[in-house]
């Protein structure tokens, strides 16, 4: 549903959805939720990940999991979603942002590091620890004159210098973007029997 053009309150049309359809987990009733462990619809990138981790062996369960991004949509709900006292959670988690400073100090310290900011190849090789598990959640456009676009989509981590230390990593595209369709649809189907709990 987002981004919005600038000339939308997005605010607005969050706060109109009705709570017991809100798929997206973006409306402030869902999100109040989710910060106090109650069952609701999970934001669909913050699930897609934790499943992504479950599923491949990476559970995050007592881990320290680094997550680069604050936004609304993935790195606040993110951090809500692995601080939840439960299966599949239960991690310590340290968010970092534009503020935080000597961000390479804090990443180094990462068993399980998700870069969600937004910023093509900021997470450099330099930047992880050995064997980490690296989950990329960035979309960035950059020139390739290889392209019939001219473009092509990369991550917010320099992929291939940090697969050589990373126990494993999420490529971009077809990491984490299947990921988030396929909660969307489990949302659907959820929201379809009556909704979560």
């Amino acid at each position: 549903m987002t981004p919005l053009p600038g000339s939308i309150d997005t605010e607005a049309v969050i706060a109109a959805i009705e709570p017991a359809k809100d798929v997206d987990g973006l409306h402030p009733w869902s999100q109040g939720k989710l910060l106090r462990g109650l069952p609701t619809f999970l934001p669909a990138t913050p699930a897609g990940v934790q499943q992504l981790l479950i599923r491949s062996g990476h559970p995050p369960d007592g881990k320290h999991v680094v997550i680069c991004g604050r936004s609304g949509l993935v790195g606040r709900p993110l951090a809500a979603l692995l601080l939840q006292k439960q299966r599949g959670a239960n991690a310590t988690v340290t968010v970092c942002h534009t503020g935080t400073a000597d961000l390479a100090s804090m990443t180094r310290q990462a068993d399980i590091l998700v870069a969600a900011m937004g910023r093509a190849r900021s997470i450099t090789a330099d930047m992880v620890r050995e064997g980490a598990v690296v989950i990329d959640v960035g979309t960035n456009s950059v020139p390739d004159a290889t392209r019939k676009s001219g473009q092509r989509l990369v991550g917010d981590v320099d992929y291939d210098a940090v697969r050589e230390k990373a126990a494993a990593i999420t490529p971009v595209p077809g990491g984490v973007g299947p990921m988030t369709r396929a909660m969307l649809l489990v949302n659907t189907v959820l929201a379809a029997e009556g909704g979560p709990g």
